[in-house]
């Protein structure tokens, strides 16, 4: 049930916080749109700045393998190590000029290169990672070996456009470029020459520690989940941010009065006694947001299934047999279908190639208000999307910027009963569960709790006992874990 007291037409950043994972949820009009989870254990690196060494050369793929002091080895191709292609100054010269470009003149084996994670390690893949740093602050993106000044596609106003780019062009120092954010437009003149300063300040101090570390090590390290959602998504479009830690919102509200003192008023310490996101309906959306079917209003429904090179929709009118004829029956399913696939994608974060099948339309109308529709709801998605016409079978294909790994990859697992066909709830993301189950229940209880988990969860709490043991020592009960042979992986009891 919804939290009376929240305003429904609001915009809220409703941050839950633990010392082993931090979820962070994005709740506009009192529904759930993007979801992010950060375990500290598995903190990822994109953004980490390394001190790296070249320890393979590939001619014929025109990259190279760079160690960087992590598990894996990381991957750098050419293009990483070229200047980035400006947008509005991509031609076909520009092109034929890199494209000349190869790697083996620019780099050897066994040089020492600074570099930046683009992507995290996917499989057995390393992570991807460039030449070209950037630093991003809260209304620029600081490239300090890129001497170009790019600015946000999502400012539509050209005088605004013309004004941010005299501002950054005078204050910037030679050599040195920046990228100007969304979050920068109507800025003053001083909130920006401030965050600059910042920046190149970071970049100062991180060349110096770039001189004290050995190689592979890391010389900079990206901020933390809390942080980064303030710095990247905090702004005045959000009405309020609450986090349910005292230390969390002491560290968060010193950061904001820091270097966005407007929104500090923003902030809020929840202080209720019920779990933050069960006080908001946050779990049983999130729980809904990892099944494979979502139903429509009108009674059709969506069938999601995620594979490995794309993502297929399937639209079905399910109980819906509409009042009219069957062509209005069809046009309504899809157009509702529309809006929840659209938000599905977002809420997911479902990236690359993306396959939507609709009802088919026999009317050349029909698909193009369907169409239409579709276009006009993916302009609240900002992650960038590319979409095709809808052929005559009612297919639509279209692309999404995968910008972090989605829902369904952050917190399920191959299914281990069907030989990975499916998807389970994955063992750290039960044991987060667990953990906050206990820290419910333990105050309440006497002095003893036994856990009852699948052999999976047991093993795996053997491996790293670190959860229940800071609620041991916060509460004072102790906890007897007992491995159950019939229990499915994602079914624990506390007894």
């Amino acid at each position: 049930m919804k939290n009376e007291n929240s305003n429904n037409n609001k915009t809220e950043l409703i941050i839950n916080y633990n010392p082993f994972e931090t979820r962070v949820a994005m709740v506009e009009q009192g529904r759930l749109v993007e979801f992010y989870v950060e375990r500290a254990k598995d903190r990822g690196i994109t953004g980490n700045i390394y001190k790296g060494k070249v320890v393979r050369v590939l001619p014929g793929m025109q990259s190279a393998f760079v160690e960087i002091g992590v598990q894996r080895t990381s991957f750098l191709h050419v293009s990483d190590i070229q200047e980035p292609v400006d947008e509005e100054e991509d031609n076909e010269e520009e092109r034929k000029k890199r494209a000349e470009v190869r790697i083996q003149d620019l780099i050897k084996e066994g040089n020492e290169v600074l570099v930046q994670a683009a992507k995290e390690p996917i499989g057995t893949k390393g992570a991807r990672v460039t030449s070209y740093v950037s630093l991003p602050g809260r209304y620029l993106v600081f490239m300090p070996t890129y001497d170009k000044v790019a600015i946000s596609r999502r400012i539509s106003s050209e005088k605004e456009r013309r004004r941010l780019r005299e501002i950054v062009h005078s204050m910037k120092p030679p050599g040195n470029g920046f990228i100007i954010r969304t979050v920068c437009e109507g800025m003053s003149r001083e909130d920006i020459e401030a965050d600059m300063q910042f920046l190149i300040k970071l970049w100062q101090a991180i060349q110096k520690k770039k001189e004290q570390v050995r190689t592979p090590g890391l010389v900079w390290e990206e901020l933390d989940l809390t942080l980064r959602i303030i710095r990247d998504i905090f702004s005045s479009d959000i009405d309020r941010l609450v986090i349910d830690s005292k230390e969390e919102y002491e560290r968060a509200k010193k950061f904001v009065e820091e270097f966005m003192p407007h929104l500090a008023d923003r902030i809020e310490l929840y202080q209720g006694e019920e779990d933050i996101f069960d006080a908001n309906g946050i779990e049983i959306e999130l729980a809904d947001a990892i099944e494979r079917k979502v139903w429509l209003r009108s009674g059709g429904h969506l069938v999601i299934d995620q594979m490995e090179a794309l993502t297929a929709i399937d639209v079905n009118t399910g109980k819906y047999v509409g009042k009219k004829s069957s062509d209005e029956t069809i046009l309504k399913t899809n157009l509702e279908a529309v809006k929840e696939a659209v938000y599905q994608l977002r809420l997911r974060n479902i990236g690359g190639i993306i396959v939507i099948d609709f009802i088919d339309m026999a009317r050349t109308a029909d698909r193009e208000k369907v169409y239409n529709a579709l276009k006009e709801a993916l302009k609240v998605d900002k992650a960038r999307t590319n979409i095709l016409k809808i052929s005559e079978l009612g297919i639509v294909e279209m692309t999404r910027k995968r910008v972090r790994e989605s829902l369904v990859h952050s917190l399920c697992e191959p299914c281990p009963y069907c030989d990975g066909n499916s998807n389970v709830k994955a063992r750290d993301t039960v044991i987060m569960e667990i953990y906050r189950e206990l820290a419910r229940e333990l105050p309440i209880r006497k002095k003893k709790a036994s856990l009852y988990v699948s052999v999976a969860i047991a093993e795996r709490l053997k491996e790293d006992p670190s959860p229940l043991a800071d609620l041991e020592k916060k509460t004072g009960h102790q906890i007897i874990v007992k491995p159950v042979d019939r229990f499915h992986q994602e079914r624990f009891e506390i007894i």
